[in-house]
């Protein structure tokens, strides 16, 4: 089957992905899942392309794309790649830099081919420096970069996210590049090289903690729960559970008020954001005190009948079942031709004339080899010859 395009938004752009593990396969996957015609180069030989092809995270990262089996350690299968990146927008790898240039896959060998060609790179480290050969994966990096030193109880051990932030945040941030990128080419008629790495995404993710160590000279500590700059941010403990209240500053007379502490709206010692925040645990106490007395759902009545914001805390079976969940249909069926229908997650914003889907299920390995080749111009003598050569599979 030809490309079949999953949004009518990128459906003009050729991508060739050369990823693994999974910063590179989010980065391709936000592409494929707007329309790109994802050839994604399955290694021939390589055991790494075959494990765990049915699981369901493999399933949910490669969606939207086809199967090309390839030998890039033969000359004919380079040969091919070659032939790809000539009719390609964007290629995205994840290799270490010594291992592409052995291949002969880094950015200066493929951009004298076509000189319009979109490369992207991701690693753990950068492209440079004295890390560049290090291995680095999420959890190294959400060390190093300072953001579990943030993260988990104050008298607690530093604690990792519950997703692979470092990862998720280098494949979407290296999307952007490449899109940055394709709009600039429309000037200039020129690709270019994209980098990112974990280290750099999981920096940047640290946002206005960075800026209060740059500004203001502050190294954050762990608060679990409690918001760093401001107070009556916390989950707070019910009568059956926990809820999250996070009002702005500007809604501390709601809070008051839900609370029936209107007495505090006008007590200077909670006169300032600044006068609140050197009270915060005095203030946690407070607002758990008015809800460890209620039920969860009282609770959060009180505090929506004077719109604060607050809300449950779910599990992620909970979560998925929750009303305004369900209407965002965040969930999707796609088919698989060996595992039968599968629900993975959509895209998480929308575009009115042009919307995704999931057109096609992960491929199995090689899958489209026949199909792709086809669409290079290789005749059925050529592609015989390959496959018994074993260049392509």
């Amino acid at each position: 089957m030809p490309h079949k395009p999953a949004s009518q938004a990128l459906k003009h752009l050729n991508v060739i992905d050369m990823t693994h593990v999974r910063t590179g396969p989010v980065c391709v996957r936000q592409l494929g899942d707007w329309g790109a015609n994802v050839w994604r180069v399955d290694r021939v030989g390589n055991p790494a392309d075959f494990s765990g092809r049915h699981e369901s995270d493999f399933q949910h990262k490669h969606r939207n794309k086809r199967s090309l089996a390839l030998d890039l350690k033969s000359k004919e299968g380079r040969e091919v790649l070659s032939r790809m990146v000539a009719k390609a927008d964007v290629l995205v790898e994840n290799f270490r830099p010594d291992v592409k240039r052995r291949l002969g896959v880094d950015y200066e060998t493929l951009a004298a081919i076509n000189p319009g060609l979109v490369y992207a790179s991701i690693s753990a480290f950068g492209q440079d420096g004295p890390y560049k050969d290090r291995p680095g994966v999420d959890q190294i990096i959400q060390g190093m970069s300072g953001f579990m030193s943030v993260t988990g109880s104050p008298d607690g051990p530093p604690m990792r996210a519950g997703v692979p932030m470092a990862d998720i945040c280098a494949g979407l941030f290296a999307a952007l590049g490449i899109l940055t990128a394709i709009v600039e080419r429309t000037v200039s008629g020129k690709g270019q090289w994209v980098q990112t790495s974990l280290l750099e995404s999981q920096m940047f993710m640290l946002d206005l903690q960075a800026i209060r160590y740059l500004v203001d000279g502050v190294v954050a500590k762990r608060v679990g729960n409690s918001h760093p700059t401001g107070a009556a941010t916390n989950a707070y403990r019910t009568k059956d559970g926990y809820i999250n209240v996070a009002p702005t500053p500007p809604m501390w007379d709601r809070l008051c008020r839900a609370m029936g502490r209107e007495d505090m709206i006008t007590d200077p010692a909670y006169a300032t954001k600044d006068a609140r925040r050197k009270r915060t645990n005095e203030i946690n106490d407070i607002v758990e005190a008015f809800t460890s007395r209620l039920t969860s759902e009282e609770a959060l009545a009180k505090f929506e009948a004077c719109d604060v914001p607050a809300g449950v805390i779910y599990d992620i079976g909970q979560a998925f079942n929750d009303p305004q969940v369900r209407h965002l249909k965040m969930s999707q069926a796609v088919q698989s031709g060996t595992l039968g229908e599968l629900n993975l997650l959509r895209q998480p914003f929308s575009l009115s004339r042009t919307p995704s889907q999931l057109a096609r299920a992960t491929p199995e390995f090689g899958e489209h080899t026949d199909e792709i080749m086809k669409e290079l111009g290789y005749g059925e003598a050529e592609i015989a010859r390959l496959r018994e050569i074993k260049a392509i599979e």
